[in-house]
């Protein structure tokens, strides 16, 4: 069994507590359970309450203490439950009050846990509140400690404090920003100069080593730390894009300090539509990339660089994978062995095309959710860029297809085409070579490929994560897949996809 992993924290007011939990909220989650135990007075309500606002994005949400009504729920960005067990006369009423056992999926947060100790569970966090008036009124100690495999997440926590104060941002406040799918998760910090961004982006691949030894990550080159992103936002900005500054790092813990492009998009309305000068500006930006001669390597330390890893044909074939280990199973289609091999022999030769297209920066999702509107800077400088962790080396037009296709918002098929010919304008105006039609073979290509790992990547982070709110995109990536089967180069996917592949519930 993990021995458990301690240490202490001096909060001098409620606001370094607030700052505490907030740090916490950023490492736990569904499933995770945390006690607050301590003398009355000593916080252990008011450091519930700093987490649920935090994760609220509310500091003024009605938190009350649950002494009398015992449980209090909050659906947030997922279930959080509020208990205080104080009134507990024996574990067995836990379950009167829907705590035995804990709800699945929730995060519970517990006071007075010494009421009912044989009803936690093995892996959680305790945080012991106690006085130190030596300090001042309203200084506390918190000994954190994590049992289980709640010990990583206390000495992940440990080392983010640490950084922080050796950043000079522990005493900053935080505000709650929204992650993505991957495992990173972020934080604003606000202090007297400005804003800056927190991330924390823990080591970890993607899966187990289930495709030739490899992790889904390593197979298809995703980035398993946090080192690809500060190279290739090193290579950004040398060469003249606009990727955040990076302020303080620490490359081997995965935490990062970075300048704030703030909020502004590069969509409006509800529901969300493109504005179509800034995706002209995203388009010309790509165009601009695309054009340069861009190095397979990029500093990412002193005398270290970054290689940058291919796309190539093997990365593909295992991202479409996805669609039959995941979206065929979850809409209840049963394709035999024989049609499978057919499927992955179609696409291993269709690839080679793509393959052997010159290679530039590929960022991957080069989509709204990633593209920051800086619109006191001019031209393409206009165009934030904030996730690229996962660059390869591969064809132009999968970069032009994530923005054009976007997979979180509707791009009517009118602006697609021409925004896609506006690049392919700006193309032929630096490059006398540039082939207009290879290159929309290449789109739709390209386009087919990334819309079916999608189906059932989507499907997977369902099934296999419980984040279920990314099925509402799979409809429209049908759309955007059905017009790439379109193209000629694609007739027999076309058949094979109707023939096999039911399309999404609407």
């Amino acid at each position: 069994m993990t021995a458990p992993t301690t240490f202490t924290a001096a909060l001098a007011n409620e606001a370094a507590t607030a700052h505490l939990m907030a740090d916490l909220a950023l490492l736990v989650g569904p499933g995770d359970v945390i006690t607050l135990s301590g003398d009355l007075g000593a916080g252990k309500t008011a450091a519930a309450r700093a987490m649920i606002r935090y994760l609220a994005d509310d500091a003024a949400l009605e938190v009350p203490s649950p002494t009398f009504t015992l449980a209090q729920t909050y659906d947030l960005p997922y279930p959080i439950v509020h208990a205080d067990l104080y009134r507990i006369n024996d574990a067995s009423e836990l379950e009167e009050i829907g705590l035995s056992p804990l709800p699945e999926g929730t995060l519970a947060l517990i006071e007075w846990p010494a009421r009912a100790p044989d009803a936690l569970p093995e892996d959680r966090i305790d945080i012991a509140f106690s006085h130190r008036p030596a300090l001042g009124s309203a200084a506390r100690a918190a000994e954190i400690t994590g049992h289980g495999k709640a010990a990583a997440q206390v000495a992940r926590l440990k080392a983010l404090r640490e950084f922080l104060e050796d950043a000079g941002f522990l005493n900053a406040a935080r505000e709650r920003m929204p992650g993505d799918a991957s495992t990173r998760s972020y934080a604003r910090l606000i202090d007297k100069d400005g804003t800056s961004i927190l991330m924390n982006s823990p080591r970890r691949p993607d899966g187990p080593a289930i495709y030739g030894g490899k992790s889904y990550s390593a197979a298809v080159h995703l980035a398993e730390d946090v080192k690809p992103f500060v190279a290739i936002d090193n290579g950004l900005r040398a060469h003249g894009f606009s990727a955040p500054a990076i302020r303080h790092a620490d490359l081997e813990s995965g935490f990062l300090i970075t300048e704030d492009f703030g909020s502004a998009g590069i969509i409006e309305g509800d529901p969300p539509r493109p504005i179509t000068e800034r995706y002209e500006a995203a388009t010309d930006m790509l165009a601009e990339l695309h054009r340069k001669p861009l190095p397979e390597a990029t500093p990412l330390a002193p005398q270290v660089s970054y290689d940058i890893p291919r796309y190539d044909i093997e990365a593909w074939l295992v991202e479409i994978g996805l669609m039959l280990e995941w979206y065929l199973p979850d809409r209840g289609a049963d394709v035999s062995q024989e049609r499978r091999d057919q499927f992955v022999a179609m696409w291993r030769t269709l690839l080679e095309k793509p393959a052997a297209a010159p290679r530039t920066w590929v960022m991957r999702d080069f989509h709204s959710p990633n593209i920051i509107w800086l619109g006191e800077r001019t031209g393409i400088l206009r165009v934030g860029i904030i996730d690229f962790q996962d660059a390869v080396l591969g064809p132009a037009a999968y970069d032009l297809v994530s923005l054009l296709q976007d997979a979180r918002l509707d791009v009517p098929e009118q602006l697609e085409l021409s925004l896609l010919t506006r690049y392919i304008k700006a193309r032929r105006a630096t490059d006398s070579q540039f082939d207009p039609a290879s290159f929309a073979e290449l789109y739709a290509i390209m386009s087919a490929q990334r819309n079916t790992r999608l189906l059932g990547t989507f499907a997977r982070l369902n099934r296999r994560d419980g984040k279920p709110q990314y099925l509402r995109h799979q409809p429209r990536i049908w759309t955007y897949l059905n017009r790439s089967l379109a193209h000629p180069a694609l007739a027999a996917f076309r058949e094979w996809y109707a023939a096999n592949v039911p399309p999404p519930l609407s």
